[in-house]
């Protein structure tokens, strides 16, 4: 059978153009699979002279929208880690197509590691994101009203950050950024954090074990690589990037916090003192211990159960139509 040419290139309108162009680009038209999921695959959201630019994709399920959206922040140390990829011990296949199954749109996001940028440029990107997802909410099939984040370790930790963290926090206007979009509100409707730092400055009291390096490297420390300096050299630094610093806030969203009670990396006091500062400041909080897991659940027996309550507990926030 002779297939149909390709059609011709879109003319480009020189007349609407701008100088320099803006530090972001508009969706193109998803891509549909057999199950009617439409996907936007690799968006920059945001560009900076003298980095990669960020992406993120997008699934959105079968079915009218518009969908809630949950934000989806990868791990790796704030150091290493890609959008496309869970921790090995949850199958993509398994976190993505139980988001959507709860009639919930997945949105996948890279952002600068430490080594890159220090932070607070990993919440800016963070913030740059949700704003990027609210301004093209229409063309996404996404409602901008209910949006929620998902973070694992690092990303947990910027989870965290992205859902205390406003404009009217302490420094609030310097860690919102202007990446993107540039402005518009950042603010989401619920948060889950698996495993992730919520206090530096006590964390600094926590040896790291030993960490795994390719031959010929040396993996640095990834809390210094993300405040490029030590706890010790900047507390301030330290404190801004700590999400406890922020849990007293007015109106936090509900968050739900998951954590293995054996993780040799990031202790599950973290968790408990996150769990309670929240509860301090009137915020609903759920801590589910993983008994006897580790970092990123090694050894639990039932990461589906753990991947349906973190689905249930957004879809249920988001007011997902299930």
């Amino acid at each position: 059978m002779t297939q149909s040419p390709p059609a011709p290139p879109a003319e480009i309108d020189i007349a609407d153009m701008t100088w320099p162009p803006p530090p972001y680009r508009s969706p193109v038209p998803p891509v549909m699979g057999t199950d009617g999921v439409r996907r936007f695959d690799g968006i920059t959201y945001a560009t900076t002279p003298g980095y990669r630019p960020r992406l993120l994709d997008v699934q959105v399920p079968a079915g009218e929208g518009p969908f809630p959206a949950v934000v989806w922040i990868h791990g790796g140390g704030w150091l290493d880690g890609d959008r496309r990829y869970p921790p090995p011990t949850v199958p993509a296949d398994l976190l993505h197509g139980a988001v959507r199954a709860a009639g919930l749109a997945l949105v996948s996001i890279d952002y600068r590691h430490s080594l890159e940028a220090p932070f607070p440029a990993q919440l800016h990107d963070v913030k740059a994101a949700i704003r990027y997802v609210r301004a093209f909410a229409g063309d996404l099939g996404i409602d901008p009203d209910r949006i929620g984040v998902w973070g694992e370790s690092a990303g947990g930790h910027l989870a965290a950050l992205a859902g205390l963290v406003g404009p009217h926090s302490p420094q609030g206007a310097a860690l919102e950024g202007a990446e993107g979009v540039g402005s518009g509100e950042t603010g989401v409707r619920a948060v889950v954090d698996w495993y992730g730092v919520a206090d530096l400055l006590t964390l600094a009291e926590h040896p790291l074990p030993p960490m795994p390096t390719m031959p010929g490297t040396e993996f640095p420390d990834p809390y210094e690589a993300l405040l490029g300096a030590t706890v010790a050299e900047r507390p301030d630094l330290a404190r801004a990037a700590s999400p406890v610093t922020y849990a007293d806030g007015s109106n936090p969203p509900p968050f739900l916090l998951v954590h293995g009670t054996h993780d040799g990396l990031v202790p599950y006091s973290q968790s408990e003192a996150l769990a309670a500062a929240l509860e301090s400041a009137g915020g609903e909080v759920t801590l589910q211990p993983v008994e006897g897991a580790d970092h990123i659940f090694l050894g639990s027996s039932d990461i589906p159960a753990i991947v349906e309550g973190g689905v249930a507990f957004l879809a249920r926030h988001l007011g997902a139509r299930v």
